[in-house]
């Protein structure tokens, strides 16, 4: 099976992967949209979960990570609920991690586990810990497959960075012990400003606050009035959009009719709607010197700039006016 992938371009891969590819856990999430409920409110907002699973098993092939990355890479999000994040802001969850919580129980309910055995392949060696897997996952603010792949990915789709500044900075990533760390100082120095692009102005846009809000709504009095229950939230965004709507509840189809892509709204910290604090998301890639790995933030100066900027407007979180709606 060859894939062709608009970042990393043309990858042949192994036929296990393939078969989970084709799997219904992963063939879900190409109806899960990465920003949750911002393709509702600008349609060219449409990047999926699909999408990103298999940009990160793509790019952990690319860097050389064993086979058993890859498919923790391609399953590292199958446990996200319909709208990804939205449920966290339902459940009031400030560290956005539903979708990890229930990871063990919707892998082991799943194909999953069947298709691994069939390729000696022990779920439970290659999904259940992701400490092993150092190309996959690393704590903030280093870097690692996820971030790279979800930042890279939705500024190109969204029209903020060329396929030239992609395959440059792709170039420019080296491993070292396991490890991603790039070569030179100017090259991370775009990842940092790139990544605030991601985690701030666009997560954090107000049109995409809006939404978020008043998804959450329609999905937190949906699960009140018992319309839908959390098994549904293991479908696909226009499934559950679907249900919900079908109830033909008064309160809830008002809301819906609030939720479409010619809302108008802006920043506005003086006379604001609504105001929320995202997740608190950092960046400091590290660069090789003198055989250590240096955090960028303690080379340049640029970088401890834009990361005091972006943690002042995280904390500060977004203040949003609604013109009309």
């Amino acid at each position: 099976m060859v894939i062709s992938d608009e970042i990393y371009g043309d990858f042949e891969v192994d036929q296990v992967i393939e078969e989970i590819i084709m799997s219904k856990p992963i063939q879900r999430l190409k109806g899960i949209h990465q920003g949750g409920a911002s393709y509702l409110v600008n349609e060219k907002w449409n990047v999926t979960r699909y999408d990103h699973s298999v940009g990160v098993m793509l790019l952990i092939k690319k860097l050389g990570g064993s086979l058993k990355e890859q498919i923790a890479g391609l399953l590292h999000d199958v446990s996200h609920t319909a709208f990804s994040h939205v449920i966290d802001f339902v459940l009031e969850n400030k560290e956005e991690d539903y979708h990890e919580k229930i990871y063990d129980s919707v892998v082991k309910n799943s194909e999953i586990p069947t298709i691994l055995a069939k390729y000696n392949l022990n779920y439970e060696d290659v999904l259940l810990d992701d400490t092993k897997w150092t190309l996959l996952e690393q704590p903030a603010p280093d870097l690692c497959a996820d971030r790279v792949d979800y930042t890279l990915r939705d500024m190109y789709v969204y029209g903020h960075i060329t396929i030239e500044e992609v395959k440059r900075f792709l170039e420019n990533i080296m491993i070292f012990e396991g490890k991603m760390y790039l070569t030179n100082i100017e090259i991370a120095e775009w990842f940092v400003q790139t990544f605030y692009k991601e985690v701030i102005d666009f997560f954090m846009d107000p049109l995409n606050i809006y939404g978020y809000d008043i998804l959450a709504k329609i999905l937190k009095r949906s699960l009140e009035k018992n319309i839908v229950n959390f098994n549904d939230f293991l479908g696909k965004d226009d499934d559950l959009i679907r249900k919900i709507k079908l109830s033909e509840d008064k309160e809830i189809l008002n809301l819906f009719s609030k939720l479409h892509p010619n809302v108008r709204v802006k920043e506005d910290k003086e006379n604001y709607d609504l105001h929320r604090k995202n997740k608190l998301r950092m960046i400091d890639p590290s660069i090789l010197k003198e055989g250590k790995l240096i955090p960028a933030s303690k080379l340049s100066e640029r970088v401890r700039a834009m990361r005091n900027i972006a943690y002042e407007k995280a904390e500060k979180g977004m203040y949003v006016r609604i013109l009309s709606s």
